[in-house]
């Protein structure tokens, strides 16, 4: 052992590179271990195989990350292989490694709650504060065993590192110039090979996120990537890129986000507007929802909702346009989805002027409100609650009751819903108002009183989903009679699917699925449809129903317009999907990657692609109208419609 680590400077600088290759393989193999029921379609033949893909991307990953260290290791120097120096590179090498398995391990945990590796938007998060704060001691906590392992292998390259002994020669080269005109030579050398390895490769472009779909599945991608490549790779890439697929006319013929309906034999209808947004409520959860599942046996975790559904117009087909929070509420109440790798929160975007469902409802009249348990500033919530035009912002410091706070992430369900129902109780009419809650956010928590009343289900959500569910059904108890509630219209939806048990439901597709419910008591909006609808319809489907009669934009339709172009869509690892006639089409922005048929092959497994020429021409044409519809109003800031001269 001692003599094959031991040896020429060079050989010596190699065996470390090797090193930190065997660490980047043994985080692919952990992620792989603790995410397997996700890539449970990953045959071992495929593992070995994306094993040997990944080197490509760790290669780049660890040119990028051990820069520094290579620098100091290369640079023409006499001193490099003294031993002060060598602690020097000691140093600089484990302070690395520490950092890139500390990101390579985050996403063996993080990876189930958002699918995807994670992005320079983590430094987003990190700049909030208090959300970093407040996630990294319970992530330590919950994922003990991670921070276990990442201590062994920082104390395991510190050993590894000080093994790798130099031979220095007993002679120095006698002539001054031939070393360092050899040495000059070896960093030239070396600092080119560095730069394609970085580049991944001889080719016209550098390999970037969407490059591992080339290795596998869009599903998979994860698997090929390592997170400091994901990282690295989207710094500095939170705007939009401007792509002309159409002329302005063909773009609007296809898709135009400008929506008016100017219903004259309509007049506009003052009802109250409650939007109800459950946290990491997957459809999965749903009874009602997934009766084919178990042999119709299945009973989620929802009886309360599945109670109400009974009794609302529902949509069976509904997806989140993103996988987080911060993507999902201007997604709801204003129309915009999170099509790029940041947040629209956290964009560089976030201060263009836009429309929401507050702002066109207060020229009607109407008071707004945003509720959420959660400590204020959590995610920049308050702060795009503002932006959206709402009146009033209520988080855990306008409840002011620390005695129901969960220890964590605010106040529980139960105790702020009812704290809800006597605000707008209290609030004039007519009122839209939005309801976010908290409790079924990981940790989970769920008060001590209830838990042996909701019994543990099959993964650490599922008690906190009945917990909110019971909750919803005292909040609806609490207003119910109130004079106000049958002229209320209620929408409720999620913010982002959670970690599931059912294979269809971890599919690209389906990892998107949500439910959409609208509820309006004594009426007659009940039903069901298997219409392809998402988040982003919310807004213009009740401009819609209320009649609203002047033109707004949203990057969605109305669940109500039969004529409208009815699909679903989202952005993750650098590629679209858009769900449309029961079809998933990933879109690289460039040219297709998949085309899966929901309806005969809903484990996606089949690529279509080539074979289904009309549907793919059809589904193509709309994605790129759609992302270059996205992309320039976010860049010119034509979010909003610009109102005549003489119009009030």
């Amino acid at each position: 052992m001692n003599k094959l680590l031991t040896g020429g400077y060079y050989k010596t600088f190699l065996i470390r590179i090797l090193f930190a290759f065997f660490l980047f393989s043994i985080s692919r193999i952990l992620f792989y271990f603790f995410n397997h029921t996700y890539f449970s379609d990953v045959s071992f033949g495929d593992l070995l195989l994306i094993m040997l893909y990944g080197l490509r991307f760790d290669l780049s990953a660890i040119i990028a990350c051990y820069s520094l260290f290579i620098f100091l290791s290369i640079i023409p120097f006499h001193l490099k292989s003294k031993s002060f120096y060598q602690k020097i590179l000691l140093y600089v090498y484990t302070i690395i490694t520490a950092i890139a398995l500390s990101c390579n391990l985050l996403d063996c945990g993080y990876f189930t709650f958002t699918f995807s590796r994670t992005t320079s938007d983590i430094l987003n998060v990190i700049g909030m504060g208090s959300d970093f704060i407040t996630l990294l001691p319970q992530y330590i906590i919950d994922f003990w065993y991670l921070f276990i392992i990442w201590l062994f292998l920082i104390v395991f390259t510190i050993w590894f590192f000080t093994k790798t002994k130099i031979n220095t020669p007993k002679k120095r080269e006698r002539k001054f110039i031939i070393f360092y005109l050899k040495e000059s030579v070896i960093f030239i050398v070396i600092t080119f090979l560095c730069i394609i390895g970085f580049r991944g490769g001889m080719q016209l472009r550098p390999i970037s996120l969407i490059t591992a779909g080339k290795y596998t599945s869009s599903k998979d991608v994860g698997l090929v990537l390592n997170t400091p490549f994901t990282i690295i790779k989207t710094i500095g890439k939170s705007g939009v890129i401007n792509v002309e697929y159409f002329d302005d006319a063909k773009l609007n013929s296809i898709f135009n986000p400008v929506h008016s309906y100017n219903k004259k034999d309509h007049s506009f209808k003052k009802n109250n507007l409650v939007i109800i947004i459950l946290e990491s409520f997957s459809k999965e959860f749903i009874g009602s929802m997934n009766k084919e599942i178990d042999n119709g046996n299945y009973k989620g975790y929802t009886p309360f909702l599945d109670s109400l559904i009974g009794e609302s117009f529902v949509f069976t087909n509904c997806y989140a346009n993103g996988k987080r929070s911060i993507e999902a509420i201007p997604a709801i109440l204003a129309g915009i989805p999170s099509l790029m790798n940041d947040a629209f929160i956290t964009s560089i975007y976030s201060g263009n002027n836009i429309n929401s469902l507050a702002s066109l409802l207060k020229e009607k009249g109407y008071y707004s409100s945003f509720f959420h348990g959660g400590t204020n500033g959590t995610m920049g919530f308050d702060n795009f609650i503002k932006l959206a035009g709402f009146d009033k912002y209520y988080g855990r410091t306008e409840y002011n009751n620390e005695k129901d706070f969960d220890g964590k992430w605010g106040i529980y369900d139960e105790e702020f819903l009812q704290y809800v129902a006597n605000v707008l109780n209290n609030s004039s009419k007519p009122f839209i108002s939005g309801i976010f809650t908290l409790s079924s956010h990981h940790p989970y928590k769920v008060p001590e009183k209830y838990l042996k009343i909701f019994p543990k289900g099959k993964l650490p959500i599922h008690q906190s989903i009945e917990y909110t569910d019971f909750s919803l059904k005292k909040f609806f108890q609490a207003i119910w009679q109130k004079p106000w509630f049958d002229s209320t219209l209620f929408v409720i939806t999620a913010d982002h699917t959670s970690e599931s048990v059912y294979p269809k439901y971890q599919t690209r597709s389906g990892m998107y699925a949500v439910p959409l419910i609208f509820y309006k008591h004594n009426s007659k909006l009940k039903g069901k449809s298997e219409n392809i609808v998402q988040q982003s319809d919310i807004m213009p489907s009740v401009l819609d129903y209320l009649n609203y009669d002047k033109p707004f934009t949203a990057f969605g339709e109305s669940v109500f317009d039969s004529s409208s172009v009815h699909f679903a869509v989202n952005y993750l690892n650098e590629t679209y999907q858009l769900i449309y006639k029961n079809h998933s089409y990933i879109f690289d922005g460039i040219s297709g990657v998949s085309l899966y048929d929901l309806k005969k092959d809903i484990m996606m497994k089949k690529n279509i692609l080539e074979n289904s020429p009309e549907i793919k021409n059809e589904i193509d044409k709309i994605a790129k109208a759609v992302i270059q519809s996205y992309n320039m109003r976010l860049a010119k800031n034509k979010l909003t419609v610009k109102k005549l001269p003489l119009e009030n």
